[in-house]
């Protein structure tokens, strides 16, 4: 049966954008806590935020070239700026620069038919009803306690589903909402933040109000539609009590989310790729992180790994848009997945002669290398025989042999398309 959330499942490889405030200090999302800055003084950066050269028709455009099918955009992070136009606040793009970035970025990512998703922080560090805790940047302040007596969580959750209310409400359709995040354990002698504090059970109500069809994540804290593993990748598919769920890889490109400046730890095309592959074949989504800087522009090395995951996706993205869990073992050193009535083997080693498939032998047509179209020769050699001077031994029985050129491939990863018989 067809549902409202197929797309998701169908279409694999997202865009996360990590855009805001802190983009103009250059030292990562968190920089207000992680230096204990005081609201009144984290918010006078925003008179210098201009970013002039953040382009979202662009952005959708580089976008779409990697291969990606939607995009998740940060309209408020735990620092409280609001990227778009919000009645509820001043404290926002629109107030401070006079632009609606969530305006650009939904028309944009629309025009070039890619779905649109929303993060929004349930933490809001700037504004005044939001209780201290040990996130907060006036954590260690002598007065912190006596200075949380004076605030209302109730007024501040009236305010976080007002903001909700606003992006549900005046952007069209959204596809994704990414809440971000609930912390429930004590730590340092403060109380973390739960369900109750945010109403996640009369919040996720609203959600569905206001877009029926919208998938949520998992961190209201309460069971959503989609679960969101972050920065480490799921050695087998996500299951909740015995059953898969739908899940997605949240990755950084250097383990940041918004532009950290001097954080040189960039993981290679080559890892991105093999994280990517991995996550499909496990039935999973892989949403990537990019970090626009201070002037709102993509970083020339996030634009050299979007660069380089398309070049492979051009040729490669049937492997991944459409395909997921191949329901068969991969060899050492590869990656199976699946779409429809084929398999594609993903070789991250490069093997000497031969790749060998167990149970596949009497259910594989026809093998091709997917980059160009090449026929891959595949046979089943006798499981009676004896490797001996140049004869290769049998496999057991039911094993497909491919046999392969000498040189591999100049693609980052190469992969075998196999047309599987009608009843495989």
């Amino acid at each position: 049966m067809v549902t409202a959330h197929d797309w998701f499942t169908h279409d694999r490889f997202g865009l996360f954008i990590h855009f805001g405030l802190y983009s103009l200090l250059g030292r990562h999302e968190w920089v207000m806590t992680h230096e204990r800055t005081s609201p009144e003084e984290y918010e006078k950066n925003a008179q210098f935020f201009d970013p002039d050269l953040f382009d979202a028709v662009a952005t959708a455009k580089a976008a779409k070239a990697a291969g990606m099918r939607y995009a998740v955009l940060t309209a408020k992070h735990h620092e409280g700026f609001a990227m778009y136009d919000s009645a509820l606040t001043d404290y926002s793009s629109k107030a401070t620069f006079g632009r609606d970035i969530v305006a650009e970025y939904v028309k944009a990512f629309r025009a070039e038919g890619l779905k649109v998703g929303i993060y929004y922080s349930l933490i809001d560090w700037h504004h005044p009803d939001f209780t201290i805790d040990y996130h907060h940047p006036l954590r260690d302040r002598p007065d912190a306690r006596e200075l949380n007596e004076g605030r209302d969580m109730a007024r501040y959750r009236e305010y976080l589903h007002g903001q909700v209310r606003e992006l549900l409400t005046n952007y069209g359709r959204i596809d994704y909402l990414f809440y971000d995040f609930t912390y429930v354990d004590d730590r340092d002698g403060w109380a973390g933040k739960g369900p109750q504090d945010w109403d996640s059970e009369g919040l996720l109500a609203l959600t569905r109000e206001l877009q029926p069809d919208i998938i949520v994540n998992d961190r209201l804290w309460i069971p959503g539609d989609v679960v969101t593993p972050e920065q480490y990748q799921p050695d087998e598919p996500m299951t909740r009590d015995g059953e898969e769920v739908m899940w997605e890889a949240c990755q950084t490109l250097n383990g940041s989310w918004g532009y950290d400046r001097d954080n040189l730890d960039i993981k290679s095309p080559d890892l991105l790729l093999r994280m990517l592959v991995d996550t499909v074949s496990k039935n999973g989504n892989l949403l990537l992180n990019i970090g626009p800087d201070g002037r709102g522009g993509i970083p020339p090395r996030d634009q050299v790994s979007l660069q380089a995951l398309g070049e492979w996706m051009r040729l490669h993205e049937r492997s991944v848009i459409g395909a997921g869990a191949a329901g068969y073992q991969a060899p050492s050193g590869t990656v199976l997945t699946r779409r429809g009535d084929r398999l594609y083997l993903h070789l991250l080693t490069w093997p000497f002669g031969h790749v060998h498939l167990a149970d596949l032998a009497d259910k594989v047509s026809f093998a091709r290398f997917l980059h160009d179209g090449s026929q891959v020769r595949a046979s089943q050699i006798d499981p009676d025989q004896q490797a001996w001077n140049t004869e290769p031994g049998g496999q057991a029985p039911g094993t497909l042999t491919l046999h392969l050129p000498t040189t591999r491939p100049d693609v980052a990863i190469p992969v075998i398309e196999l047309f599987l018989a009608p009843d495989a």
